[in-house]
């Protein structure tokens, strides 16, 4: 049967992000951390080895595949910070064009900086998929 490997942990994310190689990746994921927990009021656990994940919700696709994720996160790698929306939600689309630099995924939504995008439109956006994700 299949497992999960994106699951809540126990694992530190002061010392995830410690472990961030680059400086300015290091300085941006505690400001992503300051805002998605200020904007969620959840507090801040891995989900995984590399997920930074705020609050959770039970999901169940009619193949029968089930599981717990976070409402949203976002994990510093390497090349670009990922930042983890809802999908299926149409207002997503729209609030993306306001948004500052950035490129998309199925899933994800990328960024190389944070100084590249408006702040205000991610908490738009944060405050966005965890009503779309409560309901």
């Amino acid at each position: 049967m299949y497992e999960l490997k994106t699951k809540e942990n126990d694992n530190s994310v002061i010392e995830f992000i410690e472990n961030v190689d680059s400086p300015k990746k290091r300085e941006d994921a505690y400001r992503l951390l300051d805002i998605f927990t200020e904007t969620t009021g959840f507090k801040a656990k891995m989900w995984g080895p590399s997920i930074i994940g705020f609050g959770s919700y039970h999901y169940k696709y009619e193949s029968g595949h089930e599981g717990d994720a976070p409402l949203v996160g976002f994990s510093p790698r390497k090349a670009k910070h990922s930042l983890y929306f809802a999908t299926g939600d149409d207002r997503r689309a729209d609030l993306l064009k306001d948004f500052g630099k950035h490129t998309t995924g199925k899933a994800c939504v990328y960024i190389n900086n944070v100084a590249d995008i408006d702040i205000d439109v991610l908490k738009a956006l944060i405050n966005r998929s965890v009503e779309f994700l409560s309901k």
